[in-house]
């Protein structure tokens, strides 16, 4: 909200008088005012809520048109419906002032958190990200802001920004800009040229990019880029002069976010970003260490606006300018070289122990080496699970390339009863040279002495900036009992192994079982009772072991961490994956997850969690950015992006699957479920089955042994070619495993899918006899588990199949309900998906077409390809409501 220092108003402005009386509000407490208005939390009694309540005081300009013309603006901007942005609950005037109700926001604004604290460079360009998407909103609907500052971003509880003023900047503008009293509508230090001016045609998206430029340049370098003793002199230097350059006042700048900065404070409107979409775009971009689209400006432009500004001398230095230029170019040619972002990858250990049993003694020290450097914010770290690609001597500039680092730390350790030795270098990845080498021959009880030297010198090296808090982490000793870090060492070597492939679970169980010798060791082991908690969790999420039983061990592990560091980021970590993964409580797993985030910010889980957590809460754009951030850190993590590639297909953006896609086969060429996966995005996309088909028949004819790892794909190709034949060798040889359709997570056992063949090849007796013993298996599922959706919805399924209209359209309600869009926009999409089939097969085609409706358009597992080509969909067909809405989610042509 609008405050006296922000507002800059001239002294001796008239403050407001109020009525004692105000109606439907009371007036608890000023929170803000500026030179035309006052900012009040206030009771709404009809409505019994709080509020924020802004009474301008319009004064002398309070003619019965510019109050009418106030009113219709603001009832636009109350329009606007986004998360992000204040609501306006209510325009109106009363004894001669307007007031405007909006939403109470709880957690002050930007300007109040950033003179509590301020926000690293990471932070701020984030944060600006998200505000420029919420401008992007509402230009996208003809609305302005006009007065973007801190004081007019406000952050909840959670840190996640809400615009407030949308559009009340014109509304007080009385006719011109600058009017004869010379009161400027805005806020000089956040104000567009054109706007200070008085250029009202110029007045566009791009002078909202300058205010986001100006909140982005004060969050970065703890100034405004212009500050005059006075409101006009702050307005001639915004006009006169250029901003000072960023990292003349925070070194910790890089050239592109300064460029993304610089290139939002361009005088002329056309130079900057053309929308605030393209501006957050380009702050994602560096947030993930992409190249981004801004461009420096070169010496010649510089020295362009200079002579514009300064015409009479500008000949006086022409031969300095030139000079200069020469010299700038060269030091920019040579800072360019071989640029990489500053990070580090710990690469595995070489282990020349006797014993190879040892082998996870080796890793035991390049894990807490690495996890020592992922404490430091000012580091970019690699996650283990992508450097342990990488073991064994490879080319440094690959893996820097690879990896988007600018070092390596490599070596090797040796342990010979009660000695130890490490061999440690640390390389520039971009030359292949080291920057450092040591050797350390020592007794085993200074290990962890040992390895906390080697992360400080790599820090020290690096020139890595170390908070008090961070030197505390680096120098805290895990444990003082060897043997239980030997037992860590080796379940942490299980848990990095791939969770989710066929031997996955085994690996967790016997992590699970090493960790609790590890506590049993030494009870105050932390580290040990997270990884515990977070093994416990995986077999309890993962259906391994979905007992009570296990999720009380995986409670008790997460409360044995909280009692030893109650507040570290490992610990609200553990406590995040615990409510997702065991109790599915989204709201308090991403409370943890931002109070992780303070003191973990390497720790690609945290962003991982956040994205899976929003996207099931239906903040696709927010999930994606935070999957996408995870890969940053953990850029070799198939799993992750294998659910970046599934999210993209969700919400039909076909092309990114692809790419993604890609990218995994780029990293794993041999992995079969993903070049399956890239055939059936052709069919889901455009409906064109011959790559899936072409790849099967490959896979028979060459590796025949291999099929089963992608029977799924093969028995979903023959559905949609209604190859009854083919259907059954796919069955054949999916043996016992699981039979899920698609990338979803509903399971079908075989005789519901012997039913459903027999049926399309026209046997109905084997059709409902097979159908028949379904039900009985299915039947016994939702009496052990009557509140699984997934075991309802396909109850309901083959109740429809046996003509059980009445029971199978009341399970399918009962799923639907238990998990409903609005609790889980992914799994609920799954099971609205297979009721709009159970309505379908029994007739209802009101019903199924009205759902279908729905699914369509919003993120779901709906496609065209399933669409046209599955049998499922065949009671609908010829029905016009169907036909259109498959016609509706056909690609277009190019």
């Amino acid at each position: 909200m609008d405050r006296d220092a922000q507002g800059q108003t001239e002294e001796g402005a008239p403050r407001l008088e109020l009525p004692e009386d105000f109606g439907d509000y009371e007036l608890l407490s000023e929170i803000g005012h500026g030179g035309q208005a006052v900012v009040f939390r206030a009771w709404q009694k009809s409505l019994n809520r709080q509020v924020a309540l802004k009474i301008i005081g319009i004064g002398q300009w309070a003619s019965d048109e510019h109050l009418k013309r106030l009113r219709r603006e603001a009832r636009a901007a109350a329009k606007l419906n986004h998360s992000g942005i204040v609501p306006i609950y209510e325009v109106g005037e009363r004894k001669g002032v307007c007031y405007i109700s909006m939403r109470f926001v709880e957690g002050g604004s930007l300007e109040e958190a950033v003179a509590r604290a301020p926000f690293s460079v990471q932070q701020a360009a984030e944060l600006i990200a998200k505000v420029a998407r919420i401008v992007h909103y509402a230009h996208e609907r003809g609305i302005l802001h006009r007065d973007i500052k801190p004081g007019n971003i406000l952050l909840d509880a959670s840190g996640n920004p809400h615009l407030s003023d949308f559009g009340l900047a014109r509304l007080v503008e009385p006719g011109n800009t600058v009017t004869r009293t010379r009161d400027v509508m805005g806020t000089p230090s956040y104000m567009a040229p054109e706007q200070a001016a008085g250029n009202k045609a110029a007045v566009g998206c791009a002078t909202d990019v300058y205010g986001l430029g100006a909140v982005l340049y004060e969050l970065l370098t703890g100034h405004p880029p212009f500050s005059g003793e006075t409101t006009y002199e702050t307005i001639r230097l915004l006009l006169d002069t250029e901003p000072r350059q960023p990292r003349l006042w925070n070194p910790k700048i890089d050239r592109d976010l300064a460029t993304i900065c610089l290139k939002c404070l361009e005088k002329d409107p056309r130079r900057r970003y053309p929308t605030a979409l393209a501006l957050a775009e380009d702050l994602e971009r560096w947030a993930r260490r992409e190249p981004i689209y801004a461009k420096r400006s070169g010496a010649m432009t510089r020295f362009g606006k200079w002579v514009r500004r300064n015409p009479a001398i500008a000949s006086l230095v022409f031969l300095s300018f030139v000079l200069a230029v020469g010299l700038g170019l060269t030091l920019w040619q040579s800072q360019s070289a071989g640029n990489l972002p500053l990070g580090i990858a710990v690469l595995p250990f070489e282990n020349l122990s006797d014993d190879q049993k040892d082998a996870f003694f080796a890793d035991g020290v390049q894990d807490d080496i690495l996890t020592k450097l992922a404490k430091i914010a000012d580091l970019r770290v690699i996650s283990r699970t992508s450097v342990m690609a990488y073991r064994g001597r490879q080319n440094m500039r690959e893996i820097g390339r690879a990896l988007r680092v600018s070092h390596a730390v490599e070596g090797s350790a040796r342990r010979h009863g009660r000695r130890i030795h490490l061999n440690v270098q640390l390389i520039d990845t971009r030359s292949d040279t080291p920057v450092w080498s040591e050797e350390y021959d020592r007794d085993l009880s200074d290990l962890f002495a040992v390895q906390t030297q080697i992360a400080q010198t790599v820090a020290e090296k690096l020139h890595a900036k170390l908070s008090a808090d961070e030197r505390l982490a680096i120098e805290r000793q895990p444990t003082a009992d060897l043997a239980a870090f030997d037992l860590y060492a080796q379940a942490r070597n299980l848990l990095t192994t791939p969770l989710f492939s066929g031997t996955g679970g085994g690996n967790i169980a016997k992590a699970a079982d090493l960790l609790h010798q590890a506590v049993a060791r030494d009870p105050s082991f932390f580290d040990a009772y997270c990884q515990l908690a977070y093994a416990h969790d995986l077999l309890y999420f993962l259906g391994e072991d979905h007992t009570p039983a296990r999720l009380a061990m995986a409670d008790a592990a997460v409360e044995a961490a909280a009692r030893l560091r109650p507040d570290a980021g490992e610990t609200h970590l553990a406590r995040a994956e615990n409510l997702y993964r065991g109790h599915l409580d989204y709201h308090g797993a991403l409370a943890e997850l931002e109070l992780a985030a303070r003191t973990l910010p390497n720790e690609p889980s945290v962003f991982e969690l956040k994205g899976y957590i929003q996207r099931r809460q239906g903040e696709w754009e927010e999930a994606m950015r935070n999957l996408e951030r995870a890969t940053d850190l953990d850029p070799r993590n198939v799993f992750t992006l294998e659910q970046i590639a599934l999210s993209y297909q969700l919400l039909r953006r076909y092309a990114d699957t692809g790419r993604v896609l890609d990218r995994i086969l780029t990293l794993e060429p041999d992995n079969l479920e993903v070049k399956a996966a890239r055939a059936f995005l052709e069919l889901d996309w455009k409906g064109d089955i011959r790559p899936l088909h072409q790849f099967i028949e490959e896979l028979k004819k060459t590796r025949p042994d291999t099929l089963q790892t992608v029977a799924n794909y093969w028995l979903f190709c023959a559905l949609a070619e209604r190859n009854a034949d083919a259907a059954k060798e796919a069955l054949a040889v999916s043996g016992q495993n699981p039979i899920i359709l698609a990338n979803e997570n509903i399971v079908f056992d075989q005789p519901f899918i012997e039913g459903f063949v027999a049926r399309l090849t026209g046997d109905e007796p084997k059709a409902r006899s097979a159908f028949a013993i379904a039900r009985s298996q299915q039947e016994k599922i939702v009496e052990a588990e009557p509140t699984l959706p997934s075991a309802l919805c396909v109850l309901a399924l083959i109740d429809a199949a046996l003509g059980r209209k009445d029971d199978a359209l009341r399970e399918g309600r009962r799923a639907a309900e238990l998990l409903p869009l609005g609790k889980d926009a992914v799994g609920g999409a799954e099971i609205l998906k297979y009721s709009v089939i159970t309505a379908a097969w029994v007739g209802d085609n009101d019903l199924a077409c009205q759902q279908l409706a729905l699914l369509a358009s919003r993120p779901s597992p709906i496609s065209y390809g399933q669409l046209k080509l599955l049998p499922f969909w065949d009671p609908l067909r010829g029905d016009p409501r169907f036909e259109a809405l498959v016609t509706s989610l056909a690609p277009t042509a190019k």
